[in-house]
């Protein structure tokens, strides 16, 4: 009777074992599947900004408007943010770094289409990490959210700190970042939380970026 026990209980452990490896293989291949899916949808995006940033770069400064392309990275940025969470941020690591290599270039080609054409720019790199060492960054973020709902001239690229790519090391290392979180505002360094009001007495230039008030309509008296 104790063999049978025994057996049985083998079985038991056995079913349960396979079971949940069955699960959790089943798990990650719907995971991986989500993830092409995105990385399909991704890379349509990606392709699309590319050709916006040449097309930029050719014209006129009557037709050098970035903002659609600034709107278009932004959308792109909350996909990824939206994957890594649900699916973890090891496997949307390729595409963050694809993300933060557009982000660098649409920040050079606003540098360069202000200066070519005189338009005023403010620009903010913003510095984070996911670790738990920053336990700011998310209190950072939503100011920055709230900074853009504010003034939505304002242009805002996000990147991790602690990301593997050898262009936002070195972007670390011109403006002299080495904690997180950290504001670079019109390549000046400010390192720790700032909150609103702190970067509008910081940044005079915002009032610049406030949205124009809608103009009055006025409807004529009736003549009697």
């Amino acid at each position: 009777m104790d063999y049978k026990k025994y057996v049985i209980v083998f079985f038991i452990t056995a079913a349960l074992f396979g079971s949940a490896v069955y699960a959790s293989n089943y798990i990650n291949n719907k995971k991986i599947d989500s993830l092409k899916s995105i990385e399909d949808k991704v890379s349509i995006d990606i392709l699309s900004s590319e050709t916006q940033f040449t097309l930029l770069e050719e014209s006129s400064c009557a037709d050098a408007d970035s903002s659609s392309l600034a709107d278009e990275l932004s959308s792109l940025g909350e996909k990824i943010a939206a994957s890594e969470q649900n699916i973890g941020s090891d496997d949307v690591l390729s595409l963050k770094r694809y993300y933060s290599l557009l982000e660098i270039k649409d920040y050079l080609l606003a540098k360069r289409i202000s200066a070519r054409c005189g338009t005023k720019a403010l620009v903010v790199l913003y510095f984070y990490s996911n670790e738990t060492d920053c336990a700011d960054c998310a209190k950072q973020s939503d100011v920055l959210t709230e900074l853009r709902d504010k003034y939505p001239g304002v242009r805002v690229y996000s990147f991790d700190y602690n990301l593997d790519l050898n262009a936002v090391h070195t972007l670390t290392k011109i403006y002299h970042v080495s904690a997180t979180p950290s504001l670079v505002i019109n390549d000046r360094t400010y390192t720790g939380l700032q909150d609103l009001p702190v970067i509008e007495k910081t940044t005079p230039l915002l009032r610049a970026f406030l949205p124009k008030p809608a103009a009055k309509m006025v409807t004529p008296s009736l003549v009697k």
